[in-house]
């Protein structure tokens, strides 16, 4: 006796209600644009044809749109989905899609910001301070596409989360970037200054030791540009002066250059880079340097103090 098994037709699943009505929004802004759309059938991309806008016919990628779709409320949705469409039409001559991660690998960096004047931007990235955030950036070179942050639609399109991809960044930042470093003087106050050619100069405070010698209790950074580091190793209670100095070099030339940054001094230790609040302030006609150090920093201030004197 022969047993017929019974081939099992297995029913089309019904996709998320969250991606149908995603779907109808991005269709509904794409027409509104002049164009025509279709969908692939697993909802991963969408062609965008019919507009003189475009030479061609453009592939969009979903993945990471509905990835940070998720992330969001639905009143977010329409500036999500129109957003992304305009960047896609904005960059579609570009020799690169910045969704591809094997693309893009090798030109991810990273790139230091004020978090004050991130606050409406929607970027990749992570707090090195309390003032200031690492962005995640990818850059084409010469006059192809010059270097912008990485989009969150973009890196959800990637197999890696988005902390493995600001390591990768630094990685490539730390082995095709040499900073120069020279030795400078703040009115008695000896530093070390680097440069680099780009603005990830911050990636290389993981591996300052590359360049100066760094002792135990750590260094005192500014970063007034987004190229440089202006660096003082903190071995004695001359570490005072020298955060002075420091935050008026830093204020003075955060302020004479386009690509300033801060104006603040920081702290570098166990690889975390801590803000030292220090404010000018204005009193009886004079104006002084007020320094909030946090506590951790304050007590490290009265053991150095209290140590013998070499």
């Amino acid at each position: 006796m022969r047993f017929f098994r019974r081939r099992r037709v297995e029913r089309e699943r019904p996709r998320p209600a969250e991606d149908v009505d995603l779907d109808s929004l991005l269709a509904l802004v794409a027409d509104s644009r002049g164009f025509a759309c279709s969908f692939a059938a697993d909802g991963s991309a969408l062609t965008l044809s019919g507009s003189k806008d475009l030479p061609k016919d453009l592939v969009v990628r979903l993945t990471g749109l509905r990835r940070e779709a998720a992330r969001r409320t639905r009143d977010d949705w329409p500036m999500l989905v129109s957003e992304h469409l305009t960047h896609a039409v904005e960059v579609a001559g570009e020799p690169l899609d910045a969704c591809d991660l094997a693309q893009v690998r090798p030109l991810l960096r990273t790139q230091v910001r004020l978090a004050d004047d991130l606050e409406a931007d929607r970027v990749v990235g992570r707090h090195l301070s309390a003032d200031l955030i690492e962005l995640l950036t990818v850059g084409y070179g010469g006059a192809v596409r010059p270097v912008r942050p990485v989009r969150p639609e973009e890196a959800g399109c990637w197999p890696i989360p988005a902390g493995q991809a600001l390591d990768l960044a630094l990685r490539n930042a730390r082995d095709d970037e040499r900073l120069s470093a020279a030795r400078a003087d703040l009115d008695g106050v000896a530093v070390w200054r680097l440069t680099g050619p780009t603005a990830s100069a911050a990636a290389h405070l993981r591996h300052l030791g590359d360049y100066l010698p760094v002792p135990d209790d750590g260094v005192l950074v500014a970063l007034p540009r987004a190229g440089t580091l202006v660096v003082h190793p903190v071995e004695g209670i001359g570490v005072v002066r020298a955060i002075e100095r420091l935050r008026l070099h830093a204020q003075w030339e955060a302020g004479e250059h386009a690509d300033g940054l801060s104006s603040q001094v920081y702290w570098w230790r166990g690889g975390r880079l801590t803000l030292i609040k220090a404010d000018l302030v204005a009193q009886d006609g004079q104006t002084r340097l007020v320094v909030a150090p946090p506590p951790e920093f304050a007590r490290l201030l009265a053991a150095i103090a209290a140590r013998p004197p070499r």
